[in-house]
């Protein structure tokens, strides 16, 4: 199955879970068949994730760039982000 597919199926399981007219044990059988989805639903988006990780630090060759010199890539992912010392974020906010 598809990504798209197992998300599906795992709304569909949730939405299940939800009815009032469901027995106790269809709905913990739903519920188990969900954490195992959610848990290869996880594993893809990590898999997927590591691979957008190295196509975003490879650094532009020369002969691809614009300039026609070799760049890094530059992200700015926390661009215009206020830091604390030692590039903390302030205090109170999540790591």
């Amino acid at each position: 199955m598809t990504f798209e597919e197992n998300l599906a199926k795992l709304e569909e399981l949730t939405n299940d879970i939800k009815r009032t007219d469901i027995s106790l044990e269809d709905a913990l059988k739903d519920f188990e068949e969900g954490i195992k989805l959610a848990k290869s639903l996880e594993a893809d988006l990590n898999k997927i994730e590591g691979k957008i990780q190295i196509l975003t630090n490879q650094p532009v060759k020369a002969e691809d760039s614009p300039s026609g010199t070799e760049n890094p890539p530059q992200l700015g992912l926390f661009s215009g982000v206020q830091n604390g010392t030692d590039n903390a974020p302030f205090e109170g906010l999540r790591q």
